[in-house]
């Protein structure tokens, strides 16, 4: 799964990567958890526009988000199937802006090991992903996205058994294309990254306090 991430990138390095017109002005942040706003990069009129959306995917259909609980990732080998995300899969994908991602190692609560997974270079990542667009009774709207995983390439396998996604720039405009490439011919991108996409360094981490209940833990990273 990918449950805290990093967009450490400068934004117009973002914007010039993912080939979006807008200039949004947001910080670099070094750890993205669940509920938070996210950006994702998604096809509105034929071409490719920012957003901030929610972490955490709420069906259209959900009759109410505060008994739900948000659904970050999406697996890859069920998207076309599952009720959450099927509709999504076929309507609304879209690109989920990264520097890296963090995932842990061991089986002992307070004495796993952090790692910090992103390109050699440093360069951006784009997660796969999917939004959602939710209307309550009251008339409340929410846009909502969560992350595609997929099994873990041989770079992660010692560590998780499951990674984001990686869409790569050659295949953004079959993946965001929703009105022409079919959710079948786009699900042919879902599988792992080359196991010369990524690496994986221990990091250490200077825990902080949720800010709320619902995130995951927070943790600043420092590489070792």
């Amino acid at each position: 799964m990918c449950g805290l991430y990093n967009l450490t990138t400068a934004p117009e390095a973002v914007r010039s990567y993912f080939g979006y017109r807008d200039r949004p002005n947001f910080p670099p942040r070094d750890r993205i958890a669940p509920t938070e706003p996210i950006a994702i990069v998604r096809m509105e009129r034929g071409e490719r526009r920012f957003a901030l959306v929610r972490w955490g995917l709420i069906p259209s259909w959900m009759k109410e988000t505060k008994r739900s609980r948000p659904l970050i990732n999406a697996r890859g080998e069920t998207v076309l199937e599952k009720a959450s995300f099927r509709n999504a899969m076929r309507r609304r994908r879209c690109l989920i802006p990264a520097s890296g991602f963090y995932e842990w190692q061991g089986d002992v609560p307070g004495r796993k090991q952090c790692h910090l997974v992103a390109r050699p270079d440093g360069g951006p990542i784009a997660f796969a992903g999917l939004w959602e667009h939710w209307m309550g009774p009251g008339g409340e709207e929410l846009e909502s996205a969560a992350i595609i995983t997929t099994a873990a390439n041989a770079v992660l396998q010692p560590i998780h058994d499951r990674m984001p996604v990686i869409i790569e720039p050659e295949d953004f405009g079959r993946w965001l294309d929703a009105e022409t490439v079919p959710a079948e011919e786009a699900a042919t991108l879902l599988k792992p990254a080359a196991d010369d996409v990524l690496t994986a360094r221990p990091i250490d981490l200077v825990l902080r306090p949720p800010r709320r209940p619902a995130a995951a833990t927070e943790a600043q990273p420092k590489l070792l």
